[in-house]
C-alpha cells in the first residue's frame, strides 16, 4: 500500500480541515439566534451541500492522519534497522521529527479556529450556564431555558439542544468559573463567546501535548502526538465543537505527568483535582496515581501516601466549590446524563431491547442493566489497578484502558468520550502496537456518527460502519505489532521506583 510523504499528509490534512470548516459555514450547528449575519442559514440547498463538502473533508483530513501515523511507524522501524511493514525505502527520510508533529498540528487545527460550533450545540449550553451563573440562577438547579430576555445567555439558550434546555449542568464549579469568565469579558454575544470558548479549547489543545509529550517514552513521542492530539476526533470535536472533555484530558495527564513521571504528588493531585471539577471521571486518575506513590515508597506507609494525592485532590475540589459560589450542587448532578439514551451505549441498547421484551415498561430492565454495566466497568478497573500495583502493566496505559472500558460500560455515550481513554494510551506510548492501530481505527470511525449540525443520523452511523469496515480491512492487510505480540506494551519502569533512574517524591 502506498505510503504518503510527510509534506502530502501535511497538505491533504489542511486540505480537509479547511473543507470541513468551509462546509460547516453552511451546515455546522449554526445559532438559532445571534449569529451576528455570519453564522446564519443559507436554505436547505446550502446546508446539503456544506453538509457533503463537510463530510467530504473529513474523510481527506481521516487519510491524511492515517497515513501519517504509517509515515511515522515506517521512519521508527527504518531507524531501528526494519523495513517498517508497510512503508518504502526512504519513508524514514520523509518523517516529521523533533517538533514538526507540532507543525502538522498547527495546519490541521488551524482552518477550524474560525468556525461555527461543529457536531454538536454544547457550547451554547456552556455560554448559557456560565450566564445562569452571573445572572443569578441556581446552575445545578435548573437548565439554560431559565434565562429571559434581556438576560446575558438569552441567546445562545435559544439553540441548546433539545433535552439539554432543562437538564442542570454536569460540569464541576472550575469549568463554569471559565464559562462565566468568556460571558463576562464577551457580554455573552453568541459570536464572540464561541470564539471565546474556543480559546478555551486550543488551552485544552496545548495541555494535552505537553503531557502526552512529557509522558511518552523517548523515541515514541511523535507517535503519541499523532494518536492523541493529530486524531480528527480530537480535532473535529475539541477545536471544532469546544468539548470540555479535551480540557478534562489534558489537566487529567498534566496532573499525571507531575506525580508519575516528576514525583511530585502533591501538584499532581491538586491538577488532576482541577480536571475533577471539569468532568468527574478525571477522578479515575488519582487511583492510578496513588499506586504509583504506593509502590514507590512501599509497606504501609507506601499504601498511606498513596492516599494523599486523592486528599489534595477533594481539598482542590472543596476549594473550587466554595470559591466558585456555586457550592457543592455538581455532586447531585452527575447522573443526570444517565437518563439521556445515545445508541453508542451497549448497557442502554441492551437494557432496552431486553426491556421491551420482557416488561411493558423497559426503564426498569434498562436501569438494571445499566447498574451491571457500571458494576462491569468496576471489575475491569480494579483488575488492570491491580496489574498495576503488581508492575504488570504501566500505570498511565493502566489509566487509558481503565478510561476505555468506562465509557464502553456507561449508560450514556458521546463519540468523543473514547478521546478520554485514547490520549492516555498515546501518552504511554502504545501507538504502535495492534491496541494503538484498532484504536485509531475505532477513533476514525466515531468521527463519522454525527453530522455537523450537531444531529446523529441514520447515514452517519452507515458512514461510521464503512469506515469501521475498512479500517478492519487495514490492520488485518498490514497489522502493526509482530505475530503474537501483545496489543500494547508491556509495563515499563516508572521513575523513583527501584532500579529506575527518576525523580525523588516531594
Amino acid at each position: 500500500m502506498w505510503v504518503f510523504s510527510t509534506a502530502g499528509c501535511r497538505w491533504l490534512g489542511a486540505a480537509g480541515s479547511l473543507a470541513v470548516t468551509v462546509g460547516g459555514w453552511a451546515a455546522g450547528t449554526l445559532p438559532v439566534r445571534g449569529g451576528a449575519g455570519l453564522w446564519e442559514p443559507h436554505g436547505s440547498g446550502a446546508t446539503v451541500a456544506g453538509s457533503v463538502l463537510a463530510y467530504l473533508g473529513l474523510t481527506l483530513l481521516i487519510v491524511a492522519w492515517w497515513q501519517y501515523g504509517r509515515v511515522l511507524r515506517a521512519a521508527r522501524a527504518g531507524r531501528d534497522g526494519g523495513d517498517g511493514r508497510g512503508g518504502r525505502a526512504g519513508d524514514a527520510r520523509d518523517t516529521d521529527g523533533g517538533r514538526r508533529p507540532l507543525v502538522t498540528l498547527g495546519w490541521w487545527a488551524a482552518p477550524l479556529l474560525l468556525a461555527p460550533p461543529l457536531y454538536s450545540a454544547d457550547v451554547y449550553s456552556y455560554i448559557a450556564q456560565g450566564a445562569m451563573v452571573l445572572e443569578g440562577h441556581d446552575v445545578y438547579g435548573a437548565g439554560p431555558a431559565v434565562l429571559g430576555p434581556g438576560e446575558l445567555g438569552y441567546d445562545a439558550a435559544a439553540s441548546v439542544g433539545g433535552h439539554w434546555t432543562h437538564t442542570p449542568a454536569p460540569y464541576g464549579p472550575v469549568f463554569l468559573l471559565l464559562a462565566q469568565a468568556v460571558v463576562k469579558i464577551t457580554g455573552g454575544a453568541v459570536v464572540p463567546a464561541v470564539l471565546g470558548m474556543r480559546l478555551v479549547a486550543l488551552l485544552a489543545l496545548a495541555l494535552i501535548v505537553w503531557a502526552v509529550r512529557g509522558l511518552a517514552p523517548e523515541g515514541r513521542r511523535d507517535g503519541a502526538v499523532w494518536l492523541a492530539a493529530l486524531n480528527p476526533l480530537l480535532l473535529v470535536h475539541v477545536v471544532g465543537g469546544m468539548h470540555n472533555d479535551g480540557l478534562m484530558a489534558g489537566l487529567l495527564l498534566a496532573g499525571v505527568l507531575l506525580a508519575v513521571r516528576h514525583g511530585r504528588w502533591a501538584a499532581g493531585g491538586a491538577v488532576i483535582g482541577l480536571a475533577m471539577m471539569i468532568k468527574s471521571p478525571a477522578a479515575l486518575g488519582l487511583l492510578f496515581v496513588g499506586i504509583v506513590v504506593a509502590r514507590r515508597r512501599g509497606g504501609a506507609a507506601g499504601l498511606a501516601k498513596g492516599l494523599l494525592p486523592g486528599a489534595v485532590a477533594v481539598a482542590v475540589a472543596a476549594g473550587a466549590s466554595v470559591a466558585a459560589g456555586t457550592g457543592f450542587g455538581w455532586l447531585r448532578t452527575q447522573s443526570v446524563a444517565a437518563g439521556i439514551h445515545t445508541a453508542l451505549s451497549v448497557t442502554s441498547d441492551l437494557g432496552l431491547g431486553l426491556g421491551l421484551l420482557v416488561a411493558e415498561d423497559p426503564e426498569p430492565v434498562k436501569g438494571v442493566v445499566q447498574k451491571l454495566g457500571l458494576l462491569a466497568a468496576g471489575a475491569a478497573v480494579a483488575t488492570i489497578a491491580w496489574r498495576v500495583g503488581k508492575g504488570r502493566l504501566d500505570p498511565v496505559l493502566g489509566l487509558g484502558l481503565s478510561l476505555l472500558a468506562l465509557v464502553a460500560l456507561s449508560p450514556m455515550v458521546q463519540p468523543w468520550y473514547a478521546l478520554w481513554g485514547t490520549v492516555a494510551v498515546a501518552a504511554a506510548g502504545a501507538w504502535e502496537g495492534r491496541g494503538g492501530q484498532l484504536l485509531a481505527v475505532l477513533c476514525a470511525a466515531l468521527t463519522y456518527e454525527t453530522a455537523p449540525s450537531g444531529h446523529t443520523p441514520a447515514y452517519g452511523f452507515a458512514l461510521a460502519g464503512v469506515a469501521l469496515g475498512l479500517g478492519v480491512w487495514w490492520a488485518r492487510r498490514e497489522p502493526w505489532g509482530e505475530p503474537g505480540a501483545l496489543p500494547f506494551p508491556g509495563p515499563r519502569t516508572v521513575p523513583g521506583e527501584a532500579g529506575a533512574p527518576g525523580a525523588r517524591l516531594r
